[in-house]
């Protein structure tokens, strides 16, 4: 009969999961009042993450490491086989039918735990030395960093190429990367930009135009006057016009925050921040107190990184201080790949925090039943 270690509570991380279960109650009461019919598609989401969250707990991840790579290289081939048979929506070719069921799935969200684990497995078999690792090890773990980036950029899906892009180099530049590497990647980042620039495609542009023009677009106009009409304390629900009658778009997924502050008021919305800032402030205290367990400070920076990514960049887009490009608010806005996937991470977390001494593979009753 299956047993839970007892002495896994010990390192299991509570405080982790208060920090969580506020931006999942709310983000399922704001849902419901802006759209009851997804409120009940958003509680499956919850069901499927909370099953997602608890089969990574307790699966055996640091007993089958070379199981890493291969999920890693699955992903990749799913990203490829994405350009060839993949199903293409609203311009975009980004998902595949999966078989005998009428659903699609989007490989680009689904290879973001792998991609964050890989980075993990390869670091803790290669350490950085004292000074930070040379131009041989960079390199290495680059090509697996930007793989995936030309392969999800190509798509086109350039948001989350680059969320992967900016999480990776931002992993290596806590873990140690030596200086004069940074100087010279952000010196040829400066010279090549103009022609970068021409390799966007037409709807990229454009959004960088509507971004840098006096008079924002549409959308960025109607989430600027959510935002105000909220003033400090925010509106009743009835009174939230903007959001009630519809004029705010993408109001459940894109543009939640501009909700939030239309119905709680500027108090609201810096609350909102200071739950995300707390939860990546807590993640970065779990990084520097496993020193030398660079699996664990890995798979901790990354998901830091990725909320921190999508929450600065949501926010900024919704109140015109960056270009739209359908970034999430993470664990809020609805959405079924991205709440699951951040389920899936903080699984993972919990299992390298609550099984870092090897319970799972090293208790009394194997030892009995090994030495019989």
């Amino acid at each position: 009969m299956f047993q839970i270690d007892r002495r896994i509570l010990a390192h299991f991380d509570f405080t982790l999961l208060a920090l969580i279960a506020p931006f999942i109650y709310f983000s399922g009461s704001l849902i419901a009042e802006i759209h009851p019919a997804l409120a009940h598609k958003h509680m499956i989401y919850v069901g499927v993450g909370a099953i997602a969250f608890s089969m990574a707990l307790l699966l055996p991840i640091r007993g089958f490491l070379w199981f890493i790579p291969f999920a890693y290289w699955m992903g990749i081939i799913m990203l490829i086989l994405v350009d060839f048979v993949g199903v293409s929506k609203l311009g975009a070719q980004r998902w595949l039918q999966l078989p005998f069921v009428n659903f699609t799935m989007q490989p680009s969200e689904f290879i973001k735990p792998a991609f964050i684990l890989m980075l993990g497995y390869i670091i803790s078999r290669n350490p950085p030395p004292i000074d930070g690792y040379k131009w041989k090890m960079f390199l290495k773990l680059s090509f697996f960093i930007l793989l995936p980036f030309f392969l999800i950029a190509k798509e086109p899906d350039l948001g989350t190429a680059l969320v992967l892009l900016l999480l990776g180099y931002g992993v290596l530049f806590v873990i140690g990367v030596y200086y004069k590497i940074w100087l010279t990647i952000l010196a040829s980042l400066l010279l090549a930009a103009p022609f970068l620039y021409t390799q966007l495609h037409d709807y990229q542009k454009q959004r960088i135009s509507d971004f840098l023009s006096k008079k924002p677009s549409y959308h960025v106009q109607q989430s600027i006057i959510a935002i105000g009409s909220g003033g400090m304390t925010g509106k009743d629900k009835e009174e939230a016009t903007q959001t009630q009658m519809k004029f705010l778009p993408i109001a459940s997924s894109d543009f939640i925050f501009a909700y939030v502050v239309e119905r709680f008021g500027f108090a609201g919305g810096a609350a909102l921040i200071i739950l995300y800032a707390l939860l990546i402030l807590h993640l970065f205290s779990i990084n520097f107190l496993s020193e030398g367990d660079y699996l664990l400070r890995v798979v901790t920076l990354g998901i830091s990184f990725l909320i921190f990514i999508y929450m600065g960049v949501n926010i900024a887009m919704t109140i015109g201080l960056a270009p739209v490009v359908g970034v999430p608010l993470p664990m809020f806005s609805y959405g079924g790949s991205s709440f699951v996937n951040f389920m899936i991470l903080f699984g993972i977390l919990e299992n390298l925090l609550a099984f870092r001494f090897n319970f799972m593979y090293n208790t009394p009753r194997r030892k009995r039943r090994s030495s019989s």
